[in-house]
């Protein structure tokens, strides 16, 4: 009886791994379509489908960095997802355990202004925050890039899912903190950053991707190339009618999804932790 039971958790097992590898292909795809067209050349891309190339053109991930200073690139775009990451986990953990622990006069009200903020689409507000860019002399500079992630609606939401998570957590902990002598300051990084870890991944990998992926700022306040950042580079590989450079976007696109694969292996668990554990509190 025993046997029948474990063949049978053995069949289940695997109708569900096949079931789940059919209804993945449809996403996996179009990822390994991009791999393989990287190493092509442009006729070969629109010519006979195949995932396999008729020979492999290494020089194409040479020509991305010859084409345009990508490399400078590149390191544009992960110094301001690491700097926008760590200002977003700093101010939205303060501010989140401020609005869950601390009672002052009108937090409610403050928290409904914050939500409020997330209902505005940021092409509304790209105008007037063009303009105040403009008066700081911040054109073709990251400040921006840095700034506006931080302080606009994603920051919001990152402080709302830090406070979510921090309402979840016993307050015996931190009065034996207090008992102990420490602030509220020191409570916030003794006590509740070290048991907000899972909800701090969630937060640092959904801003590196939302940084990462950042085009409509990187286009409306940067015009020198050298300050370009990734997805303004991979629409730059065009020749000299406009016309896109297929080998190159697909080899420039390959090797910018890699710290995004990167960062998601790394945090994935701590993601829907996070989500599960913070998403229905509050």
């Amino acid at each position: 009886m025993e046997l029948t039971i474990r063949q049978a958790a053995i069949v289940k097992k695997l109708c569900w791994t096949l079931a789940l590898s059919v209804v993945a292909v449809p996403f996996l795809f179009p990822f390994l379509w991009m791999i393989s067209s990287a190493f092509k050349n442009a006729n070969e891309i629109f010519g006979q489908p195949s995932l396999i190339p008729d020979v492999w053109r290494w020089r194409n991930f040479v020509e991305v960095f010859e084409y345009q200073p990508f490399a400078r690139q590149y390191f544009n775009s992960i110094y301001i997802a690491v700097l926008v990451t760590g200002l977003t986990l700093i101010l939205s953990s303060l501010a989140g355990y401020a609005l869950a622990r601390m009672r002052f006069a009108g937090a409610g009200l403050l928290m409904l202004f914050l939500l409020s903020a997330l209902m505005v689409p940021e092409e509304v507000t790209i105008v007037p925050n063009f303009f105040l860019m403009k008066w700081l002399g911040a054109m073709d500079t990251h400040i921006p890039l840095v700034l506006l992630p931080v302080f606009g609606p994603h920051g919001v939401m990152a402080t709302f899912l830090m406070r979510q998570y921090f309402v979840s957590l016993p307050k015996e902990l931190e009065e034996a903190g207090k008992m102990d002598g420490l602030s509220r300051l020191g409570v916030w990084w003794k006590i509740a950053l070290p048991m907000s870890r899972p909800a701090l991944a969630a937060v640092a990998i959904i801003t590196f991707l939302f940084s990462w992926n950042l085009f409509l700022e990187p286009l409306v306040f940067l015009s020198s190339i050298e300050n370009f950042t990734l997805p303004l580079a991979l629409s730059n590989f065009t020749d000299p009618y406009g016309s896109p450079l297929w080998h190159l976007q697909l080899a420039a696109t390959s090797l910018a999804v890699v710290p995004i694969l990167i960062v998601y292996l790394i945090a994935q668990r701590q993601i829907i932790e996070s989500f599960a554990m913070s998403g229905v509190k509050g």
